[in-house]
């Protein structure tokens, strides 16, 4: 199955290189503008005047003179050309080199100025130079020199590099923390509803997803989904109305039924009694489905004290049928349910040891958990999930409705318990059920 898209990866992958290509191109128009504005040609490399005052200094009565570092005498080794002019703030100026005559009257006039470059229209290129403004530990010199040329292409493009660096690392960095943050907060909505949705269930039909907090874009979703938990209530709720009404107006004539069967005095006759019988038993377990949609009363109960008042009332009906039954209260403890309810649930499973073949049937209380054991064949172990499912049975019988452990089963589910089916120390099945203890 194909892995499904991030919606992340929309909102945050795609707009990062969507910035990046945008500052590319950015970035690439304005060098072309800037490149474009110029007139074409080579600049001094300002570089040169860094060199240049770190070799100017003082001789002893307070005049500038230039030392000849490795750096300026290199400087002059590449550069045969190299010409400057330094000045101080109080007009006094040392020079080295060719000046231009076009830039004598720049001298004494220096301090003036703070940054320029100066180029002449026409190769060579003599009278490109440039103005910059040093600090010193001699005090500020302003420094107009001619050096090393560089392409305004080349210098362009450095400049741009380092400003384009930057913020795309600054776009990086919003990209990789502020837009996860934002997208997660626009999301949250959308998690809640998840979690909403998560906890639908059975037995907790008329809910509905809220929808607070749900960006525009998905409530069409959210809203079809409330539209059909609609639908599927309501359908839930004709069947269970048309089960109970069935349920009801078969009670009469079963009764009526039994009534001329026990009345009768023709053997086969009699012999439908048994099926009567089965088919009461399942007229009352559809009713007991119903009322356990409908009528459900929780309380605190001593589930010993409920456990022995059932096995009191089936006790009689064991015997009859030639078997025993005795209650044991491991540890005594309480639970919150409904009390019919829970008394159907011990009724049920003593009639399943029963009807399985079972003639002694244990029924054993440990807290707020309860055993149901008998020695009869047991359940094979890859029956033991599917006999909860309704109208299931192990083997063709005429008696039972297959209903019995289904009903089991819905109940405990109710009460947010769990009932679990194992081998006997008898051989026999032993059907555990866990409730909540209070």
């Amino acid at each position: 199955m194909k892995k499904p898209r991030s919606l992340k990866r929309a909102l945050i992958v795609y707009p990062l290189v969507f910035h990046f290509a945008t500052l590319i191109v950015a970035f690439a128009v304005l060098v072309s503008v800037a490149l474009r504005i110029d007139s074409g040609g080579p600049y001094t490399d300002e570089q040169i005047t860094s060199v240049i005052a770190r070799a100017i200094e003082r001789d002893k009565t307070g005049r500038l003179v230039v030392m000849m570092t490795p750096e300026l005498e290199q400087m002059r080794t590449e550069t045969p050309t190299l010409w400057f002019v330094a000045e101080d703030s109080q007009g006094q100026s040392v020079s080295l080199g060719e000046i231009p005559p076009f830039y004598q009257s720049f001298v004494g006039r220096l301090s003036d100025l703070s940054y320029a470059h100066m180029r002449d229209r026409t190769p060579p290129y003599e009278l490109a130079a440039v103005v910059r403004r040093e600090q010193t530990d001699i005090g500020e010199l302003t420094i107009l020199g001619h050096g090393a040329l560089s392409e305004l292409s080349f210098i362009v493009l450095m400049a741009t590099n380092t400003i384009a660096i930057p913020i795309f690392l600054m776009l990086v960095l919003t990209s990789l923390i502020v837009t996860p943050w934002i997208v997660k907060r626009s999301l949250s909505g959308v998690f809640r509803v998840a979690r909403e949705a998560e906890g639908i269930d059975i037995d907790s039909r008329g809910r509905r997803l809220n929808i607070q907090n749900v960006p525009r874009e998905i409530l069409p979703l959210i809203s079809a989904v409330n539209q059909a938990l609609a639908r599927l209530d309501d359908g839930y709720e004709r069947q269970r109305r048309f089960i109970a009404s069935a349920s009801h107006e078969l009670r009469t004539p079963i009764a009526i039924l039994q009534s001329k069967i026990e009345s009768s005095n023709h053997q086969q006759v009699q012999e439908l009694g048994q099926d009567i019988y089965r088919l009461a038993t399942l007229t009352e377990q559809l009713l007991d489905l119903e009322r356990l949609q409908s009528d459900t009363h929780f309380k605190k109960l001593d589930l010993s004290s409920l456990v022995r008042n059932v096995v009191g009332e089936l006790a009689p009906l064991v015997i009859s049928k030639g078997g025993t039954i005795k209650v044991q209260v491991e540890r005594s403890g309480g639970c919150y349910g409904d009390r019919g309810a829970l008394e159907r649930v011990i009724m049920n499973l003593v009639q399943n040891a029963i009807d399985h073949g079972g003639r002694s049937v244990t029924v054993r209380v440990d807290g707020s958990n309860v055993e149901v054991e008998d020695d009869g064949p047991g359940i094979p172990s890859d029956e033991r999930e599917s006999v909860f499912e309704p109208f299931h049975r192990l083997r063709p019988r005429q008696t039972g409705s297959g209903l019995g452990l289904n009903l089991v089963k819905e109940i405990v589910s109710r009460h947010r318990g769990r009932v679990q089916v194992s081998e006997g120390s008898r051989g026999g099945a032993l059907i555990r059920v866990q409730l909540p203890g209070v």
